[in-house]
């Protein structure tokens, strides 16, 4: 048997599993979308779970994977797309959703979570997501269903065109290309940097030109978009923010179906949001072997150099705490979360280091 129709099976066989499931004759299919490319984390994502929920539901359910802009392309666009149903399943960051739910930007918050492990735990294994999805159901009037948050690019940290950076006072005056929304810029304010708003498809020739002279993003980011072909040189890994993937569903979609087909839905975005964990990790090796191949300058401030970015940052929670309604109780709410997950995690760390 080939390794293909091995794993077919497998997925066959977890179907066939299923306690008490019995599927319609009717297809039901669901039309997602990511606006990115097939190099991105989140088309792999959307790959493990259309093959989960296709095999697992025995091909009752079809899922329709949409990747660019053919359904939608302004994430305020594509989200009123899901809250009126025209799309099932669409991915957006933090950012992206800021002008509908302003209080997710909480994962553009600078320099909480300390790594992968402490943010996996953050978001399989505290209340924080549930309590999202409370909110966003809650304030999208019960059309926009929170199913999963992963992973899209792994850590932003600061990239540029001009010199290394080893601390707040080199990005003193530097254009850095945030996205629209009004946190980054706030960042990009407190560290003494010019904040210009840029469109993503608009960068490579922004940093050619001198439009800007650096940017906030993940090394697999820099290298599909080739920006150090437009001069990008110098990457310092400061990892300011964990760039979260939040995946959101029509809710009236999901209440139709089934409880049967629901737990298959359900297991399918676990699954997605396993493998856009571990997506990163593996091209960041790569991406990164490229970037200095290329003449690429790597950074790793100092534990003093980190604080030194830490406490620059400061205004930027309180901005949030004042502007986001409700921002101090879901700031409050992320803290907790990071401190149970640093608790669980380093417990599990000693005993591993028995």
């Amino acid at each position: 048997m080939t390794l293909s129709n091995t794993i077919k099976a497998l997925a066959l066989g977890a179907a066939v599993a299923l306690p008490g499931a019995a599927w319609s004759q009717d297809t039901i299919t669901l039309r997602a979308t990511a606006n990115s490319n097939e190099n991105d984390e989140d088309y792999d994502g959307l790959v493990v779970f259309k093959n989960y929920v296709e095999n697992a539901s025995n091909g009752a359910i079809e899922v329709e994977m949409f990747i660019g802009t053919q359904l939608c392309s302004a994430p305020e666009e594509c989200i009123q797309g899901v809250a009126d149903g025209s799309i099932d399943i669409y991915i957006s960051t933090s950012s992206g959703l800021a002008s509908a739910f302003p209080y997710v930007q909480i994962f553009d918050l600078p320099y909480l979570m300390s790594d992968d492990r402490i943010a996996e735990e953050v978001l399989t294994s505290t209340g924080l997501t549930d309590d999202l999805r409370r909110r966003i159901l809650t304030d999208s009037g019960d059309t926009v269903r929170l199913m999963t948050i992963g992973n899209t690019g792994g850590w932003r940290s600061f990239a540029n065109t001009e010199r290394r950076v080893q601390g707040p006072a080199d990005l003193e005056g530097m254009k850095l290309r945030t996205v629209v929304a009004d946190l980054p810029q706030e960042l990009v304010q407190a560290l003494g940097a010019s904040p210009t708003p840029i469109a993503w498809p608009e960068l490579f020739t922004s940093l050619q030109t001198g439009v800007v002279e650096g940017t906030a993003n993940g090394i697999t980011d820099i290298m599909s978009m080739k920006f150090p072909e437009a001069g990008l040189q110098y990457l310092t890994l400061d990892g300011h923010s964990y760039m979260g993937a939040l995946w959101i569903m029509n809710n009236a979609r999901f209440q139709e179906l089934s409880d049967e087909q629901k737990r298959v839905v359900v297991d399918g975005f676990a699954a997605l949001q396993q493998a856009t964990f571990a997506s990163p990790k593996r091209k960041s090796i790569d991406a990164y072997e490229e970037f200095t191949a290329g003449g690429g300058d790597i950074y790793v401030p100092s534990p003093e150099e980190k604080q030194a970015f830490q406490d620059a940052a400061q205004p930027v929670y309180e901005w949030f705490t004042e502007t986001v309604d409700g921002g101090d109780e879901i700031l409050e709410t992320f803290r907790a979360a990071i401190a149970e997950a640093e608790e669980s995690v380093n417990a599990r760390r000693d005993a591993e280091m028995q």
